[in-house]
């Protein structure tokens, strides 16, 4: 199972034997039957390759409206890929017949601002005011990286990516405002600008980085310290490379107090139908 860990989730450990590879080139309607039958509880990089991850943020009806102007001011860390009905766990237009109270491998409970769940499903927790918001992340693009001959070490390590909160604030929105969350991949700097070119023709999963270089510039103190996911090595003559980050929803939870969201647990995506290539401008 996963774990929590002085308040970061770490990468955690599949159910039974299966392992992540498994289901590297498996269907996402494959990878979701697993995940909802309790055969995998760990992070989901690397897997239904070719598809579209999201994170998940499920906030009620009377907060809904707020918190979609906080994702269309704030669209780095929160590209809406799609918004539910009112009290409907599917998400039709990305996964139909989906189940977005068991079809993720980890979830997060806030109330009030804390957090005080991190069940397997949340079906004992739904309601008909509930509004479910499929938010793009990154974990799509890595195919992308991988292909242009491009390091993802979090993948090479078999972590969860590191992810932190900045003293970079987002724009705010009714009751919703909060930091900025990114996640990191050291590159070299000539790796980076590549990485910048490939990643900026996926704006719906966060596109181009936010920041390359020195963490202080973002306000984070030790790179060795995620707020959220594993700590990977970064080698001689890497730089940090960091993008927007969809646990950007869990800082905000956190500091706008709502009486309920339920989100993803960090790195434990849902995974979609869409192929990858939906989301690529040119």
């Amino acid at each position: 199972m996963s774990a929590m860990i002085d308040g970061r989730q770490t990468g955690g450990q599949p159910a039974g034997e299966v392992r992540r590879s498994d289901f590297a080139n498996a269907r996402p309607v494959e990878v979701r039957r697993a995940i909802r039958e309790g055969r995998w509880t760990g992070v989901t990089h690397g897997m239904a390759r070719g598809h579209i991850h999201a994170n998940l943020a499920i906030v009620r009806k009377h907060d809904a409206f707020d918190f979609l102007r906080f994702c269309l001011r704030n669209p780095k860390p929160c590209p809406v890929l799609e918004v539910c009905e009112p009290g409907s766990p599917e998400p039709v237009g990305l996964a139909e017949g989906a189940d977005l109270r068991t079809d993720l491998p980890g979830y997060r409970v806030w109330r009030d601002g804390s957090l005080v769940d991190s069940p397997a499903d949340v079906r004992a927790l739904w309601r008909d005011d509930l509004v479910a918001f499929l938010i793009g992340c990154s974990f799509t693009f890595e195919r992308a990286l991988l292909a242009n001959g491009l390091p993802v070490r979090h993948v090479e390590q078999g972590r969860n990516v590191p992810m932190y909160r900045t003293a970079r604030e987002c724009t705010p929105a009714g009751r919703f405002a909060g930091p900025l969350v990114v996640s990191m991949r050291p590159m070299t700097p000539e790796q980076a600008i590549r990485a910048t070119q490939v990643t900026s023709r996926y704006p719906g999963v966060h596109g181009a980085p936010v920041h390359v270089g020195d963490p202080g510039a973002l306000g984070i103190e030790d790179l060795a310290a995620p707020d959220y996911g594993d700590p990977v090595e970064i080698r001689d003559g890497e730089v940090p490379v960091f993008w927007a980050c969809g646990v950007t929803p869990q800082a905000v939870a956190a500091a706008s107090r709502p009486s309920l969201m339920i989100t993803h647990a960090p790195g434990h995506m849902f995974l979609t139908d869409l192929d990858d290539d939906r989301l690529a401008v040119l």
